[in-house]
């Protein structure tokens, strides 16, 4: 994959999960231990996809919603997602696989000069063993999860932070992402956003797009160089 032009002023934000690694069978699994001891009948990834996006607590709240279970006692909610959190460390890249040309394509923007960043409501800790596990951590100047700074997305400082901590400006900066999330991130921090259709957003990236202010979709990364190289000509 080439990248044409100089890209050492720009830097360009991932989100992780359902923009950068395909994460939901390892989610879906994580959830399915945490609620075991519930008796469950086990949740399909189809099922909890649209909750991926919300984080680890959304994905358990889903899996009891939809069992027609409701627990009010905090503790056993807490001790929920501890059994989520753990059994998700350690296997946290038995099925997850990073989105098809996403190597290709982190190597090619770190050859053109630009900055490499993700911005994820995972926690840092879990987001950068995954990276690690996949072999991708290193080509990212910055990994900001959700416990980094004080705020997380859809709060603008958490995507400005990152921008940030890779070393970037804002002026030049660019987001991937694939939900309504990142999207309302993106606008709120002043950042223009490429969404991706293969992600876990349950509405349509193309009908989120008529809605919040999305620069560029693609629907490939082979689509990718040519779309950043229109979102940077406007920045």
């Amino acid at each position: 994959m080439l990248i044409d032009g100089d890209l050492t002023a720009a830097t360009v934000v991932f989100d992780l999960d359902g923009t950068l690694v395909d994460t939901a069978p390892d989610l879906t699994a994580a959830t399915n231990h945490a609620l075991s001891p519930l008796g469950l009948k086990p949740l399909s990834v189809t099922a909890l996809r649209p909750y991926i996006g919300h984080g680890s607590k959304a994905m358990i709240a889903a899996g009891l919603r939809l069992a027609n279970i409701s627990i009010g006692d905090q503790a056993e909610l807490v001790r929920l997602h501890d059994r989520f959190l753990e059994f998700y460390a350690e296997n946290a890249a038995s099925a997850s696989r990073p989105y098809d040309g996403i190597p290709e394509l982190l190597e090619a923007l770190s050859a053109a000069g630009a900055r490499l960043a993700v911005c994820t409501n995972k926690i840092e800790r879990l987001s950068k063993l995954l990276l690690r596990e996949l072999a991708l951590l290193d080509k990212f100047a910055a990994v900001a999860g959700r416990d980094t700074f004080a705020v997380c997305k859809p709060e603008p400082g958490h995507l400005l932070g990152a921008i940030a901590l890779a070393g970037g400006r804002k002026e030049r900066a660019v987001m991937v992402g694939d939900s309504e999330v990142d999207f309302a991130t993106a606008e709120a921090a002043g950042i223009p956003v490429i969404g991706v259709t293969f992600g876990y957003t349950p509405r349509p990236v193309h009908e989120l797009a008529r809605e919040i202010a999305v620069a560029a979709v693609i629907d490939h990364y082979r689509e990718f160089p040519s779309a950043l190289a229109r979102v940077l000509a406007r920045a």
